[in-house]
């Protein structure tokens, strides 16, 4: 692994352990979570490694791959607020666990990403990679809801993502060749086995060439939209309701949202119709996945794209025609964006008989829409993993 080596590097010596935290993949269950949703995911065998060794005196020093700047604190004195870098992902994750047990050693470390950021869940991946380390030399056990938890409050709390509990859930609960079918209102899950008689499939992932980030796009803008719908929706029907940020979907049954989605601004009645129609695709794919029937899966990952485009209005110009060319493409069973839907890559499950020819033709037909992203541009083909080992 180059952060090894980029550890022996920096420190000369060899680090004393490695974590691994593996990215995820939501073909049906997108923009959900947040509103206490349903979601379908599976972890993949890419992910976030760091390479490390404890520090006595609780300092915290980190160095990334990705990014140029070192970055240190001491696990007893925080900041209180974001220091607006990439380490504050793992500053929010020292301050989010310091709540809950003692700590009394720090570490240093070097992250590596084995692929490029965008779109998979990279940043609860780095968080729970680090925390996998920050515990063990601090001589932590975490059962999994735990870090769940922890590393959705640093995300939410700390860098200020309006993100839900999918990322963190699929990287931690997942399982090699079973569907994670998750109700994010009660953190209920099952994991659906790989039927005996489902057509082969492995998971490709085409990365666009930009550059992706939750913070920095309109993720929390349309999560507020959504939010909007619900609070207009709830006073619409005479129900009783409290803060804003309070508000959320699963609390307002379809069927009042049908009675007055005509009465809401057209913004927040298209994101209360993604969130809607969504709740009712993951419930028909978990279906589809029990009984094998991946081809109906793939369907519905491909109508969750669509929604995503039409609906919840996310996708750059780039994001949006490599979904199309998916969408019209043999041996791809469906897909769509991976993560928020604002630049970074899209995923589609395929028929291996077809990895060559699926790769070939996205390729040649995207980057002669987008002949400048030559160079960015980047294909993945893997299969689906477990999740991170505490």
């Amino acid at each position: 692994m180059n952060c090894v080596n980029k550890f022996l590097e920096i420190y000369k010596r060899d680090p004393e352990g490695t974590t691994f935290c593996p990215y995820r993949i939501c073909p049906i269950g997108a923009h959900s979570d947040h509103n206490l949703g349903k979601i379908t995911g599976l972890a993949i065998d890419k992910g976030i490694h760091i390479a490390y060794s404890p520090k006595q005196n609780g300092v915290v020093e980190m160095a990334s791959l990705q990014f140029p700047k070192r970055a240190q604190w001491h696990i007893a004195s925080v900041p209180a607020q974001k220091q607006n870098d990439w380490a504050d992902y793992l500053r929010g994750a020292t301050l989010s666990l310091s709540r809950h047990h003692r700590l009394s050693v720090g570490l240093c470390g070097v992250i590596e990403g084995s692929l490029p950021i965008g779109g998979l869940s990279s940043s609860a991946a780095v968080i729970i990679s680090f925390l996998t380390a920050l515990c063990k030399v601090n001589n932590i056990q975490l059962p999994q809801q735990e870090i769940i938890d922890i590393a959705y409050d640093a995300e939410l709390n700390y860098v200020g993502v309006s993100v839900g509990k999918l990322d963190q859930s699929c990287e931690v609960l997942s399982k090699k060749n079973h569907l994670l079918y998750l109700d994010t209102k009660d953190n209920h899950y099952e994991l659906i086995p790989q039927h005996p008689a489902m057509k082969p499939y492995k998971i490709a992932i085409f990365f666009s060439g930009l550059e992706h980030s939750l913070a920095g796009s309109k993720y929390n803008m349309r999560v507020d939209e959504l939010r909007a719908g619900v609070y207009a929706l709830q006073a619409l029907a005479g129900m009783e309701y409290g803060k804003f940020n309070e508000a959320n979907a699963r609390n307002v049954p379809r069927e009042i949202y049908e009675q007055y989605k005509n009465r809401l601004p057209e913004p927040w009645a298209k994101r209360c119709e993604h969130w809607y129609t969504e709740f009712d695709r993951v419930e028909k794919g978990a279906e589809a996945w029990r009984r094998g029937d991946i081809e109906t899966y793939g369907r519905l990952s491909f109508e969750s794209g669509w929604s995503s485009i039409h609906n919840w209005e996310s996708g750059a110009p780039e994001q949006i025609r490599l979904y199309e060319i998916m969408t019209q493409t043999d041996g791809i069973y469906g897909g769509r964006f991976s993560g928020a839907g604002f630049k970074g890559c899209c995923m589609a499950l395929i028929d291996p008989a077809y990895e060559e020819s699926i790769t070939r033709r996205v390729t040649n037909l995207y980057l002669t829409s987008f002949p400048h992203l030559k160079d960015k541009y980047q294909v993945y083909i893997c299969d689906s993993a477990d999740g991170v080992i505490l």
